[in-house]
């Protein structure tokens, strides 16, 4: 396949894409959503530069083969530190080198990387030259940002920050947005409480026409994504949703989305097939829980769906739990709708 090829595919994936969520999209998180959906693009947790460049914690970047295609998403504002980290996401085969310039949690404050950076556009500008010169033949570096953060005014704010990052070679952007309050708003209160501005991330798709722009925060439907598509945005990016209804975002994905077949035709078909992973990570020395919490969601909104989520978060940390377990969670399920 040709590197124009394979930036081509990316870009397709990137119609719809699960957003990086700490704690919430490891590498099981992954594979569930990737059973779904075969061309929805995903995306790890936050990795620090630091703590693959420094710390060596190059575990942060295992990954199974079948999660393709996959996005590193990078947190740092170090140009030489990012470049180093970016080198070793594509040679553990990421697909895609992403810079956060969004989170505005405390301990990313710290580290003066997040949402943090919206106040540093010629910052990240060096960043992603950087990492993009460290990557001569690899994956493309992408960005991820807010449309401002504190007291800025988005619409000032935002297009210089996109104009400034473009011109250092980033093509791709997936705009949260919300503004991010760096004071007085928790993390979970940042994903909440400032007001979503669609339309000034419209006003972007129309004023960077030769850029790929999706659109991330309070989508919770393939409606609403299909809307936003429909609209031209190049893609759209949902979090939470995703992580909660799977099911109802992923697994219509392809055939929506993509006019492709969808993998399964129910929730109850991706349990029996996420059970040979699970077998491989309990001969592994791994424990049932560390991927049945990401399952809990997979019947939101049916009938034993409460029941499903009762077994598994009660029995699944218990020592020696597997595969019956989650077939006596599946049992809960009615027949016609775990089919």
């Amino acid at each position: 396949m040709t590197e124009k090829n394979e930036k081509l595919e990316i870009s397709t994936a990137s119609r719809l894409s699960v957003a990086p969520m700490m704690d919430w999209t490891d590498r099981h998180c992954r594979y569930l959503h990737r059973l779904m959906s075969r061309r929805s693009l995903l995306y790890t947790e936050m990795v620090t530069a630091p703590a693959l460049v420094r710390g060596g914690a190059l575990h942060l970047l295992d990954h199974h083969a079948a999660e393709h295609p996959v996005a590193l998403q990078l947190g740092g504002s170090d140009p030489a530190e990012l470049a180093e980290a970016a080198r070793l996401g594509a040679r553990a085969g990421y697909d895609e080198i992403n810079l956060n310039c969004g989170c505005p949690s405390d301990r990313v404050q710290s580290g003066t990387f997040g949402a943090v950076l919206m106040k540093d556009a010629p910052l990240v500008a060096a960043c992603v030259a950087a990492m993009r010169e460290a990557l001569p033949d690899g994956p493309e570096v992408t960005v991820k940002c807010r449309i401002g953060v504190d007291d800025q005014d988005p619409q000032e704010v935002l297009p210089a920050f996109i104009e400034t990052v473009a011109a250092a070679g980033v093509t791709r952007f997936s705009i949260h947005a919300r503004k991010a309050w760096l004071q007085g708003l928790s993390p979970k209160e940042n994903r909440e409480i400032p007001p979503l501005d669609y339309g000034l991330v419209r006003a972007m798709r129309a004023r960077f026409p030769a850029l790929h722009l999706s659109v991330n925060g309070g989508i919770a439907t393939l409606d609403a994504a299909q809307v936003f598509l429909a609209e031209g945005l190049d893609g759209v990016m949902i979090g939470r949703a995703a992580y909660h209804q799977p099911w109802d975002i992923l697994g219509r994905a392809d055939s929506r989305l993509y006019g492709q077949p969808d993998p399964f035709d129910s929730p109850g078909d991706v349990v029996r097939a996420m059970m040979p992973y699970i077998d491989e990570h309990l001969a592994s020395g791994g424990r049932l829980h560390q991927i049945t919490r990401h399952m809990m969601g997979l019947f939101a909104g049916r009938p034993g769906a409460r029941r499903w989520r009762q077994i598994l978060s009660e029995g699944a940390s218990r020592p020696g739990a597997g595969n019956a377990l989650v077939e006596e969670a599946l049992d809960s399920i009615p027949r016609e709708e775990a089919a």
